[in-house]
């Protein structure tokens, strides 16, 4: 299926690894140029690498990096001075740390509302109406299946989160942007193989004493398709709402996690 964004510009967040290099590598094989942003620059010209060097990526699709913190107005600038406009944009910021509630003080939830719910809306704010002159435009913003299914020790996590579904719930309905072909989705990822789930399951193995692969055998057990999801298929659903197919979604909350969430809705 030709997805019709070869040519387009894209900006990826957290692209150097995991969910958000997943996209990068889905929107660059479908012949998107991108634009890769991370905090860190040895593994963010890594992941430029690897891209440049795939074989199902057309030659003339460019592949760029900015090593920037994009939650701050700094990295943001930086994004910016490099290309002005982007047809398609993917928000990702690394989840804020697990914890108790009681715990937290009022800079631990700044910091969570600056990452995760104020980043994405300056992204938003600052490529929609150029998308909306041109006629086409993608939001992606990479949340969590805990904006469905809130857990209690990733308060920070659920209420930031939340707070940017909400938003993007009114703003991709404005008829503005939705008769414009802008559109504006979340993608909610479930257990997928990445470093944050290696990380969270090593914490596990150090507090019940189990071995990494008791712990993983558990959480497997609780989804339905018994295994972890990879950065690649998350990116091709990315990639998907990106395309041109995707015109008639937009304000929804796309749940991928192997059938692990319970609900309806």
């Amino acid at each position: 299926m030709d997805l019709g964004i070869a040519g387009k510009w894209a900006l990826v967040c957290g692209a150097s690894k995991g969910l958000g290099f997943g996209c990068a590598q889905a929107l660059s094989r479908e012949g998107a140029n991108v634009v890769l942003v991370a905090r860190g620059a040895p593994a963010l010209q890594q992941a430029v690498q690897r891209l440049q060097s795939e074989p199902a990526r057309p030659k003339d699709a460019q592949v760029l990096q900015v090593a920037a913190d994009i939650t701050t107005p700094e990295g943001r600038a930086a994004v910016f001075a490099l290309r002005a406009d982007y047809d398609i944009v993917v928000t990702n910021a690394g989840g804020p740390p697990p914890g108790d509630f009681r715990d937290w003080d009022r800079e631990a939830w700044i910091r969570a509302l600056d990452a995760n719910m104020l980043t994405p809306i300056e992204l938003i704010k600052a490529t929609v109406d150029g998308m909306a002159a041109r006629g086409f435009g993608r939001i992606v913003n990479i949340t969590s299946m805990a904006v469905k299914a809130p857990i209690d020790i990733l308060g920070l996590s659920n209420g930031a989160r939340s707070g940017l579904t909400g938003f993007v719930a009114g703003v991709a309905r404005t008829r503005k942007l939705a008769a414009a072909n802008v559109t504006i989705n979340n993608l909610l990822p479930g257990a997928f193989d990445t470093d944050r789930l290696r990380a969270t399951m090593a914490g596990a193995v150090k507090k019940t004493g189990q071995t990494m692969d008791a712990v993983a055998a558990a959480r497997m057990n609780t989804i339905p398709a018994n295994r972890f999801g990879t950065p690649e298929e998350f990116g091709a659903t990315c990639a998907f709402l990106c395309s041109r197919h995707a015109s008639y979604i937009t304000g929804q909350n796309v749940l991928i996690d192997g059938g692990a969430y319970p609900g309806t809705h």
